[in-house]
């Protein structure tokens, strides 16, 4: 059964730094790519940043030059450090594997920024 649990969340003051984790079980996921989208209270699930196979990072405007993704394939784990946060950041942030047309889909962690 494939799983993806996030830890890392928390509060945070304005202009400090998270790190947020994502453990896999189940798949190896070095041939995937790899997602960390965040959904506010009333807003619609976002897109934050995406990792390739091969290491390729995109991220959405929004957090471009604060926020890195990262991949260890040997420990099968996904990351995003998040630095300069903003209180525009406080989500609950999901990370998803693209295993299928679907994904698959961690429980969330909330990150909450205090200003």
């Amino acid at each position: 059964q494939v799983q993806l649990v996030e830890s890392g969340g928390g509060v945070v003051q304005a202009g400090g730094s998270l790190g947020l984790s994502c453990a896999a079980s189940g798949i190896r996921i070095s041939f995937y790519y790899m997602d960390w989208y965040r959904q506010a209270p009333g807003k619609q699930r976002e897109l934050v940043a995406t990792i390739s196979s091969g290491g390729s990072t995109n991220y959405a405007d929004s957090v471009k030059g604060r926020f890195t993704i990262s991949r260890d394939n040997a420990k099968n784990a996904v990351y995003l450090q998040m630095n300069s946060l903003k209180p525009e950041d406080t989500a609950v942030y999901y990370c998803r594997g693209r295993f299928s047309l679907r994904g698959s889909w961690g429980q969330g962690t909330q990150v909450t920024v205090s200003s």
